[in-house]
């Protein structure tokens, strides 16, 4: 049995068949639905952490500019 293939290649795969212009509208669907996900799987705490998080590293990043 082939085992699955890791999200990072999942998302690389799907963005490299989307126009460059197509690909920040679908990341920014697809964090919707992954912190969705995440409130049905894991809770409204667990979501709001782990969005949480990367709001944090993203004001991190940019503070590095």
């Amino acid at each position: 049995m082939t085992p699955p293939p890791d999200a990072a290649r999942v998302v690389a795969r799907a963005l490299s068949r989307r126009a460059p212009a197509e690909r920040a509208q679908f990341l920014r669907e697809l964090l919707a639905h992954t912190a969705a996900g995440l409130v049905i799987i894991e809770g409204d705490r667990a979501a709001g952490e782990a969005v949480y998080r990367l709001a944090d590293a993203v004001v991190a990043r940019g503070a590095g500019r």
